[in-house]
């Protein structure tokens, strides 16, 4: 068996660069380990940076992103006791961001990948990458799939990245001193807007999934055991660290779905080898303060299609060559904004008070100086 691309995992990564590919007239096979069901049902990231609705939108997978999804013109910082609205649409304006589910990504792109024939299996076991200096290929199962190139997107505990020889990638990481506790409700949302929230406590942060669905994370420690943390203090938490602003009620519901996210960075260097081109969180992870995974994994492959596509067209790999050099300047521009909100909004135990001071005085700099809230709006809703 033999295509243009092999490509490991079935997540928005995998399946969009399947999907852009097709459009270029480049065959791909996708082969991803879990079920249909299960990657449909993976709940993740749920903010969507303007260029990553652009590209969705512009590849034909975006009607109902545009239908069902949740456009935001701004984030509120709540601190102090005092609530401080980022305008996107004064800072950065004709950007924004559209809260729709990573799942739902995922759905719109099977479907599509699907319906225009495409070549996705899952449930596939076994899977290797071989020759990845020369003519590079992939077993599983038995069955052996010989490709030009090999794209690893199966995410950080995927097989792409071990498949690189030891010593060939510089691995830069940072484990955090605490965890978040996310949770699903069906509660419609307390606000049009996500709110984050930096308290004594510990950050909260309030938004949403649908008008009927809401998405709350909680600071915890690194070792939070979610079988602790019933739904009554879930709540009780919940509205002690954002009912600090006069007015504001969190309404309460029914929470179906609750678990505990370890917050790392890590990166890989260089994210590629040979024939091989690793993209989304096989290559790099962010603390989720800045809602910036999926995105990176979306700019990824647009890189990627567009150097496949310079390679197959006229043979020139010099985009290909360039790939890593070209991903990484966005994936550490993500790294220091997702460290900085980070840093920003969470209480460190190892905070004396003078830092839990500056860290206030920093906040009060970026909610009154137009050129700091600016700094963080053309951030949050993406760079070009």
């Amino acid at each position: 068996m033999r295509t243009q691309v092999g490509i490991i995992g079935a997540g928005p990564a995998g399946l969009l660069l399947s999907h852009l590919l097709h459009l270029r007239g480049i065959s791909s096979v996708v082969l991803e380990r879990r079920s249909r069901d299960y990657v449909e049902r993976r709940v993740r990231a749920g903010v969507l940076e303007q260029g990553t609705v652009d590209t969705l939108v512009e590849a034909g997978v975006g009607a109902r992103l545009l239908r069902e999804g949740l456009p935001h013109q701004g984030i509120e910082l709540r601190y102090g006791g005092q609530s401080h609205r980022v305008a996107f649409e004064k800072l950065v304006p004709g950007r924004s961001i559209t809260v729709y589910g990573q799942q739902e990504v995922v759905k719109d792109l099977i479907a599509a990948r699907l319906a225009a024939g495409g070549d996705v299996r899952f449930e596939i076991e076994d899977v290797a990458a071989h020759s990845l200096e020369a003519a590079p290929y992939l077993t599983f199962g038995g069955e052996r799939l010989d490709c030009d190139v090999i794209a690893g997107c199966d995410g950080f505990h995927g097989v792409s990245r071990p498949s690189i020889p030891p010593g060939v990638l510089q691995v830069f990481e940072r484990d955090y001193p605490f965890a978040w506790l996310g949770i699903l409700a069906r509660v419609a949302p307390s606000s049009e807007e996500l709110i984050y929230a930096r308290t004594e406590r510990g950050f909260a942060l309030h938004s949403m999934r649908s008008p009927t669905v809401s998405r709350f994370y909680l600071q915890v420690p690194p070792d939070a055991d979610v079988d602790e943390w019933p739904d009554e203090r879930i709540w009780a938490e919940l509205k002690a660290r954002l009912e600090t602003v006069p007015g504001f009620t969190l309404e309460t519901g029914e929470i179906f779905e609750k678990g505990v996210t370890p917050m790392r960075a890590f990166v890989a260097e260089p994210m590629q080898y040979g024939r091989l081109y690793l993209a989304g969180d096989a290559a790099h992870i962010v603390p989720p303060t800045g809602a910036k995974g999926l995105n990176l994994a979306v700019a990824d492959v647009r890189v990627l299609t567009e150097a496949l596509d310079r390679f197959f067209a006229t043979g020139s790999a010099d985009l290909l060559d360039s790939y890593s050099e070209s991903c990484l300047k966005r994936v550490w521009r993500a790294q220091h904004f997702s460290w900085w909100m980070t840093t920003l909004l969470h209480t460190f135990d190892s905070d004396d008070a003078y830092g839990r001071r500056l860290q206030l005085s920093y906040l009060d700099y970026v909610t009154s100086s137009e050129a700091a809230a600016t700094t963080l709006a053309e951030n949050y809703v993406g760079l070009p």
